[in-house]
């Protein structure tokens, strides 16, 4: 694929998909040229079964500010109904990395904003820069929280961070970010995107039957109760063990080497 305005589709390593929004001068806001070609990469990557892990980032200072406001206020006359159905498109267009089964990460180098902030959101995997601004300001715009904001933030850092983070429109830090949960690790600039490539690479090595299943266990905040995650496991641990890829992850740790996974 090369016709990709706005973002950047690479492959830096085996099994490693690197996309990076690109449209540094708007900070990366989402634009429908930025959406048309962040659907068609997730599009190309569902279909693609040598991936095993998406690293998602930005180009410039910021990972993403969120939704283009020049887009969002361009129909002040437009009905409800109108404007409910434009954004759900938007939502699920951008959320549509969630329908991937392999492990994703939002690699938050600088600010994530309203929406920005629910694409890392919707990723498994969130780390960032040290110096990142990430945070939710929909009520200081004037509007309701959208992007799944109000299902993905109590999902991620449970409901009192949500609701402070949603009701007050706060900006945090990276390091306050890492207290709340909001991403598990926070790294020096320099070294940013290298430390998160190192992290996909080596999820990349892992099973990827193992590592799909268990992604899917881990869906929407995991099993509702433990007898529905016994039940789950009973049926997907089973699954790897019939697999090729767990004899060879015996044979690798009895002869203490990396294991060579293949999908088998």
């Amino acid at each position: 694929m090369t016709d990709l305005p706005h973002l950047r589709l690479e492959r830096p390593a085996t099994g490693v998909a690197l996309i990076t929004l690109d449209n540094p001068d708007q900070r990366n806001a989402m634009s429908e040229e930025m959406t048309s070609s962040w659907v068609a990469a997730v599009e190309e990557l569902a279909a693609d079964r040598s991936l095993r892990v998406l690293v998602v980032t930005g180009a410039g200072s910021a990972f993403c500010s969120g939704g283009d406001t020049s887009w969002i206020a361009s129909e002040p006359d437009a009905s409800v109904d109108h404007l409910r159905s434009r954004m759900l498109a938007f939502y699920r267009a951008w959320l549509s990395v969630r329908r991937l089964e392999v492990p994703t990460i939002a690699a938050v180098n600088g600010a994530a904003i309203g929406a920005g902030l629910c694409v890392a959101l919707a990723c498994d995997l969130r780390y960032a820069a040290r110096g990142a601004k990430l945070g939710a300001p929909f009520v200081k715009l004037g509007m309701h929280p959208g992007m799944a904001a109000t299902h993905l933030l109590p999902e991620v850092v449970g409901e009192a961070h949500a609701r402070d983070l949603l009701l007050t429109g706060r900006i945090v830090d990276a390091d306050e970010a890492l207290r709340l949960g909001l991403v598990s690790r926070v790294h020096e600039p320099d070294s940013f995107l290298d430390e998160v490539l190192d992290t996909a690479v080596g999820i990349a090595a892992t099973a990827p039957i193992a590592s799909r299943l268990t992604k899917l266990a881990l869906a929407d905040g995991g099993h509702r109760d433990l007898e529905s995650g016994l039940q789950w496991e009973a049926m997907a641990q089973p699954i790897t063990l019939a697999t090729d890829d767990l004899q060879e992850g015996i044979r690798a740790s009895r002869e203490r080497r990396p294991p060579t996974f293949t999908g088998s």
